[in-house]
């Protein structure tokens, strides 16, 4: 977290054509914006379960609830609609990671143009769609919106279109800003005009930049704090640099806001106008998603999560209470493939799950002995959220395990009462390699896995199921293989290799029949053979 005192004088190395526009003249033209031909008034609610945790008033900027799922038409629109009519009809481009692209477009439709719309190659599937169906000429190229920039300008000077930029003109700031005076307006509704502060993700930097202009000159006590990615912070590099500082790389998660090189004039603004930077990681903002959903079952995008995500970071190393946050829900254009990777990261995020290797000694009985360590930690039972297994050594087993946990920095307690039962334990809470990787790579061929057999399980999903499994089973047999993840479902699906002698057949049929889970058994299937089997 970043914090400055505001400038009062613009920096010289921010020469714009624009930097004479003080915060009154842009107040003049949001108040005059053209917005509503194509925009709604989106709500200002009360995050109730997130505020209550927080002991601070959490307010949602809704914007999420726009025709096209993000505040990015107000811009778009408010740029168009200033537009001359032999402009609009040579027609406009943009160049866009999509939510700008679908104001665009959707403006252009509004206005009778024509939309060339060009979009990074790793744009999600569902802001490409929603630009076609709008009617935008789509046009994909590069791997950011920086390259995707270049591209626009070059099919500009070509065609002879009128280029909307998505953050860098005065026209497109204003429509943002008239976000921040809807926000001013909403909070009476609510009972008080008390603000804190509003939080704001930044890409390129329109948003945040309208935000600032309108607050500053209407309610300069209102902190102004932007929000960016550990991996797409262009704007707070560029603002502790004192000028533009272009990033190599970006990172795609948020890919709303992923943006190598920030507007020169949004530079400038930020750098007078915005009182603090706070930078949030991907884990923060998953946990943010489902903060989020919890209160309105609403599911935003990465980016849309961000002033949330920051909101939450800013308490706790702030330590408020009983103060008022808006934060501005930008997005809800989400690749419904992403979700999986959202929940499986969330609950790190929140911290709620701590991920282990813990080294056990490779016996009889260890296996629920170790289990009966994790049914007696402190706080009461915990849920096993992940239990992978190899044998690999005739001494130890490595075995990588998640459980649910009952707050932040819980997981280091956990490693250290696992080693004071004679567990080795290393936290894998926050290795990304851990969970992005390894989680998934635990198994291969073993020698030592003889007379295995292996049988995909359904387990009931709650506590003790799998402490059943292990009391059912005979002394001598040993397992060789285990692999679970909770998916979120009401049972388990667990796959397991048992090392049981052809001369247990009968007891082992007895021990399943016993057990009662359903289950196929896979000893015999090719992929095994594959990659597991010696």
């Amino acid at each position: 977290m970043t914090s400055r005192p505001p400038k009062t004088a613009p920096l010289a190395q921010a020469a714009s054509p624009t930097t004479s526009l003080s915060p009154a003249d842009y107040l003049k033209k949001i108040l005059t914006a053209r917005v509503y031909d194509v925009a709604v008034e989106s709500a200002l609610e009360p995050a109730k379960n997130l505020s209550r945790r927080l002991h601070n008033k959490v307010l949602l900027k809704r914007e999420d609830q726009q025709p096209v799922f993000s505040f990015k038409l107000r811009g778009a629109y408010n740029k168009m609609a200033h537009l001359t009519q032999e402009q609009l009809n040579k027609g406009v481009i943009c160049a866009s990671a999509g939510n700008h692209a679908q104001g665009v477009a959707l403006g252009a439709r509004k206005l009778g143009a024509r939309a060339v719309i060009v979009m990074p190659t790793t744009t999600p599937q569902v802001k490409v769609d929603a630009v076609r169906a709008l009617g935008g000429d789509v046009v994909l190229h590069g791997d950011s919106y920086s390259d995707a920039y270049t591209h626009a300008a070059g099919l500009q000077k070509k065609q002879g279109l009128t280029f909307v930029h998505p953050f860098d003109d005065p026209d497109v700031i204003a429509g943002q800003g008239t976000i921040a005076m809807e926000i001013l307006r909403q909070l009476q509704s609510l009972g008080s005009d008390h603000l804190d502060a509003v939080f704001v993700a930044i890409g390129g930097g329109g948003l945040v930049s309208g935000v600032a202009n309108y607050i500053k000159a209407v309610r300069p006590e209102i902190k102004v704090i932007g929000v960016q990615t550990v991996d797409s912070d262009a704007m707070l590099q560029s603002v502790q640099a004192g000028e533009r500082v272009t990033l190599n790389d970006v990172g795609l998660f948020a890919d709303g806001t992923a943006v190598k090189l920030v507007g020169e004039e949004t530079f400038r603004i930020a750098s007078e106008l915005v009182d603090e930077f706070v930078v949030v990681d991907t884990d923060a903002v998953c946990a943010a998603i489902k903060d989020i959903f919890v209160d309105t079952r609403s599911i935003v995008e990465p980016s849309g999560a961000l002033a949330v995500a920051a909101i939450k970071q800013y308490v706790a190393t702030h330590k408020t209470k009983g103060e008022t946050y808006a934060a501005i829900l930008c997005g809800a254009n989400m690749n419904f493939d992403r979700l999986r990777f959202v929940a499986e990261r969330a609950e790190v995020g929140e911290e709620r799950e701590a991920l282990f290797a813990v080294t056990i000694p490779e016996e009889r009985g260890s296996f629920k002995r170790f289990l009966e360590t994790i049914g007696g930690l402190p706080g009461g039972p915990r849920n096993v959220t992940e239990f992978n297994y190899r044998i690999g050594n005739a001494q130890v087993a490595h075995v990588f395990v998640g459980l649910t946990t009952q707050g932040p920095g819980e997981s280091k307690k956990i490693a250290g009462l696992f080693k004071r039962q004679g567990f080795d334990a290393l936290d894998l809470t926050h290795d990304d390699l851990a969970k992005e990787h390894i989680r998934h790579m635990v198994g291969g061929h073993s020698p030592l896995a003889q007379e295995e057999r292996l049988l995909r399980f359904v387990f009931p999903e709650r506590p003790g199921a799998l402490l059943k499994f292990l009391s059912l089973m005979r002394p001598g047999w040993n397992i060789s293989l285990f692999h679970y993840r909770n998916q979120g479902a009401d049972y388990g699906r667990i796959l397991v290799g048992l090392q049981v002698p052809p001369k247990d057949d009968k007891a082992f049929v007895k021990f399943l029949d016993t057990l009662g889970y359903p289950f196929v058994e896979e000893t015999h299937n090719p992929v095994y053979r594959l990659f597991l089997k010696s």
